[in-house]
């Protein structure tokens, strides 16, 4: 099992940016997809941001592709959403999630994540 611990969030204006942290502790994350989704009040968790488990390719979300960014520190066993260009309705908790056992074409399923962070708020203002 993977224990995630997040940091960064807070609350900012439209068009600052922000860094997300995820640290990972129990296992390294070498064949794990890592990334990052988010939910809104009211909505549903989407998929954000992820690493495939090779580590070889990153998706992204339409809403957020060119604007956010997640990358990765193996050394630190730490994963990053640095996030430009911040709308309104970028604003929801922030989830890290972790998985060795999701499929290519699962990625952007939450429910094939089995590790998720202890979320953040990040908040948008206009």
């Amino acid at each position: 099992q993977v224990q995630l611990v997040q940091s960064g969030g807070g609350l900012v204006q439209a068009g600052d940016s922000l860094t997300l942290s995820c640290v990972a502790s129990g296992r390294t994350l070498t064949n794990y997809a890592v990334g990052w989704f988010r939910q809104a009040p009211g909505k549903e968790r989407e998929f954000v941001a992820t690493f495939s488990r090779t580590g070889g390719y990153r998706y992204y979300a339409d809403s957020v592709k060119g604007r956010f960014t997640i990358s990765k520190d193996g050394a630190k066993n730490t994963v990053y959403l640095q996030m430009n260009s911040l709308k309104p309705e970028d604003t929801a908790v922030y989830y890290c999630v972790a998985s060795n056992r999701v499929i290519t074409s699962s990625l952007r399923r939450a429910d094939a994540y089995d590790n998720w962070g202890q979320g953040t708020q990040v908040t948008v203002s206009s």
